[in-house]
């Protein structure tokens, strides 16, 4: 047999050799990690906002019209002004309630009105100003932004139906469908001499202006607004229900207002808008949407509690 000499400081050698090369073989590895820190944030920032944006979907709104639009108010979350509740089954703490209660968007009032409307067999129905010199809105943009709809398009002859044009207008990239409701969530003192007529449209494809119509079936009531009330509330169905909807501030680029012309005005030249959609989904630009970027989020869209 051969002798085997075993030469205890060469292998240690050897594995003092290894452990050094692990060691700068680490330590070059946490030096390229820090050096793409930038690269490596901006990914796991994309890869953030890309799963963020699957949970909600974003709805777009804007004031279309820039014409005195400091009277109309953001777009604001519903919300209860209550205190602190004092059981721990209190209905304010009720899950079911809060997200109902959340999906409300409130739309308020943008100016003072005090109407009477006169109806005489024969002729056409009169609306008077009830306020006259003490009004807070000129008797001319009285008659802009207020329009009785033709006797003949209403649906019981003893209910008159006015019109407001509002500047209001949403859009979206995603599958969602606006409601328009009455503010059934707030409380009214002295409750409207009649009723908000309610729609609903696919703001995805179809974005135009919202109307309020009211339907007057109290004709010996005067119709009275404040700046400032709960109008009317928006709420969003979209393709997933458990996903919340958040809002924001849309840019109208000039790609999307020429689309927004090609709706306006439809219905003055035909009926049943809605077999139109095919043809608007074909028109309608790749990006609807385009937040706004040059003006702060109010305190209140900040504060949403749909944008979680």
């Amino acid at each position: 047999m051969i002798p085997i000499t075993v030469r205890r400081g060469t292998g240690g050698s050897y594995r003092s050799n290894d452990t050094r090369q692990t060691r700068d073989r680490h330590r070059d590895a946490i030096a390229e990690a820090y050096s793409r820190r930038p690269v490596m944030f901006e990914f796991l920032k994309k890869r953030l906002r890309a799963q963020s944006s699957k949970r909600v979907t974003e709805v777009g709104w804007t004031i279309a019209d820039t014409k005195a639009a400091m009277i109309w108010d953001d777009p604001e979350p519903f919300r209860r002004d209550l205190g602190r509740a004092a059981s721990a089954k209190s209905v304010q703490g009720c899950p079911a309630a809060i997200d109902f209660d959340a999906r409300h968007i409130v739309i308020r009032c943008p100016v003072d009105l005090h109407l009477r409307i006169s109806l005489e067999e024969g002729r056409a129905p009169v609306l008077e100003n009830v306020d006259g010199a003490r009004s807070t809105i000129r008797p001319k943009h009285i008659g802009q932004m207020v329009s009785i709809v033709n006797p003949a398009e209403w649906r019981d002859p003893k209910r008159p139906i006015l019109q407001i044009i509002t500047p209001y207008l949403f859009l979206s990239d995603e599958v969602a469908y606006i409601n328009q409701l009455p503010p059934f969530l707030d409380y009214q003192a002295d409750p409207l001499p009649g009723t908000l007529i309610s729609g609903r449209f696919p703001v995805h494809i179809w974005p135009r202006p919202l109307m309020w119509a009211f339907e007057w079936h109290d004709t010996s009531k005067n119709l009275i607004l404040r700046r400032g009330q709960p109008w009317f509330y928006v709420r969003f169905d979209t393709l997933d229900p458990s996903k919340p909807t958040r809002l924001v501030e849309a840019e109208i680029t000039p790609q999307v207002q020429r689309y927004i012309d090609e709706i306006s005005g439809v219905t003055n030249y035909v009926n049943r808008t809605y077999a139109l959609f095919e043809r608007a989904k074909r028109r309608r630009p790749e990006q609807l949407l385009v937040p706004r970027t040059d003006r702060k989020a109010s305190r209140s869209a900040a504060k949403c509690p749909m944008a979680a």
